[in-house]
Parts: structure tokens; sequence; C-alpha cells
């Protein structure tokens, strides 16, 4: 659809499709949590702005903290945290869904 426009994008996208799709292979419960950072960056570019015209170091770092205290009175907590220990061991998921290993698999 894109390519014959932006050929060097499309030749990316599908040099990289499955690092792309890695998305996927979490489970459905963190995908809301992963799908967006936008919030992280808000946050950032909150600080960012108002520490441009700080004078002293101490002073940019005390207002950074308070800033950042403020603005994580407004997350929310991850979904599907539980999940997080099962990653970690390694167990895969496909389309948010665990997959078995095949010596668990049933005979």
């Amino acid at each position: 659809m894109y390519e014959p426009k932006y050929p060097k994008a499309a030749l990316c996208l599908q040099k990289d499709r499955e690092e792309l799709m890695a998305f996927f292979d979490s489970p459905d419960q963190r995908g809301q949590s992963i799908r967006t950072s936008n919030p992280i960056e808000s946050a950032f570019a909150t600080i960012r702005h108002r520490t441009k015209r700080c004078l002293s170091r101490d002073g940019m770092l005390q207002m950074m903290f308070k800033l950042g205290q403020c603005a994580e009175q407004n997350w929310r907590k991850l979904r599907g945290l539980d999940y997080l220990a099962k990653v970690i061991t390694g167990v895969t998921f496909n389309d948010g869904i665990e997959t078995p290993k095949p010596d668990q698999i049933a005979a």
C-alpha cells in the first residue's frame, strides 16, 4: 500500500517484522500498558518544560523530584502484573495466550 511511495520505510518494516510483532507475544492483560508510552512522555515533557530556566542544579533536582511525585499520583497500576513472573521465567505467549511447552501437551 505505502511501498511505492515509501520504499525504504516499507523495506525496514519488512526486515524487522519479527521484532515489531513481539508485542503480540506478551500476555493480553499487559497489552494496554505496553501499547502506549504517552503518559511517560507527558510526564517527562512537563519536567523538561518546568526545569528549563532553573538557576542552580540543586533547585532543578528538587523541582524534578517534586514534579515526578505529582505526576506519579495520576499513574495507573500496570495490568497483568502477575504475568510478569511468567515472562521472566521464559513462558511464551502467542497472541496474548500462554503457549504450553511441548512436554506439557497431554498425549
